[in-house]
């Protein structure tokens, strides 16, 4: 068998012991469902009246698709860190698998959530009234799209979970950064009423450009009279976000291994 095989073979049943271990911790997996839903019916129904009504509903699912990944690192984070405190880890390195196949399950398990809770948020925008208006392959790439990006941000998320010194601290530097980063963006609303400086990491946070990247390949227009940019990251927002999030994994997922490696090698 070739390391290749032995990684994906090890670091499946790693993801599938992870799937299943979520029987047993029901209400995590219901936070990062119910979560996209509220921030859809809230910024759709609260906010979406004074920002275009039903054309902002539709503009805003490309924001709450990249948002809703970006917010299950933390969901990465907390499991990681669980899996360090009981010792799980430790067991794991103790058999003869490549240190990789831990982190690699790990987020692939946590990709297939994030597949879950895209299922979840495209019927909840359906119900408040978002179409897809562009042809299938258009609408299957805008999802690829965004599971790459999950992927990224699932690496994210075990960097911060190896990182942290226990679950509480795990639970709380990987939600503190997502607030920030999620809403210095275009996913909700148009960075042209931001100040200066603010506008520029906007339009170049990955979070903008995964979002409008989505939205143009959805074929979801922004409102009549929301101002648009015409800056580089945004008027080639679907190859920046691709190279993102390909840079954001690359980077993150060699910060884990090291990390990982130093932890365990103690």
């Amino acid at each position: 068998m070739t390391a290749v095989q032995r990684l994906s073979r090890d670091s499946s049943i790693v993801a599938w012991r992870n799937l299943l271990n979520l029987r047993r911790t029901p209400g995590s997996v219901i936070a990062a469902l119910v979560q996209p839903v509220m921030f859809v019916l809230l910024l759709a129904y609260v906010f979406g009246g004074s920002l275009g009504g039903a054309d902002y509903r539709t503009f805003l699912m490309g924001g709450i698709f990249a948002q809703a990944v970006t917010f299950n690192a933390a969901f990465t984070a907390l499991g990681l860190a669980n899996d360090m405190d009981k010792g799980i880890v430790d067991r794991f390195r103790s058999l003869p698998m490549p240190a990789m196949a831990v982190l690699l399950g790990r987020t692939l398990s946590d990709l297939t959530m994030s597949t879950v809770t895209l299922v979840v948020t495209s019927l909840c925008g359906l119900l408040v009234g978002w179409r897809i208006t562009a042809s299938p392959a258009d609408a299957l790439l805008a999802y690829l799209l965004i599971l790459l990006f999950a992927f990224a941000m699932s690496w994210v998320g075990a960097a911060i979970g190896l990182m942290a010194r226990s679950v509480e601290v795990a639970q709380s530097a990987g939600l503190i950064w997502l607030f920030p980063v999620t809403f210095v963006s275009s996913a909700f609303v148009s960075t042209h009423t931001m100040p200066g400086p603010l506008r520029t990491i906007a339009e170049w946070n990955p979070v903008s450009a995964t979002a409008t990247a989505v939205r143009r390949l959805f074929g979801n227009p922004p409102p009549a009279g929301l101002p648009t940019s015409d800056t580089w990251p945004v008027v080639h927002a679907l190859p920046y976000a691709v190279a993102c999030a390909c840079l954001i994994t690359g980077a993150f997922m060699l910060l884990a291994l090291r990390r990982f490696r130093r932890i365990t090698l103690g």
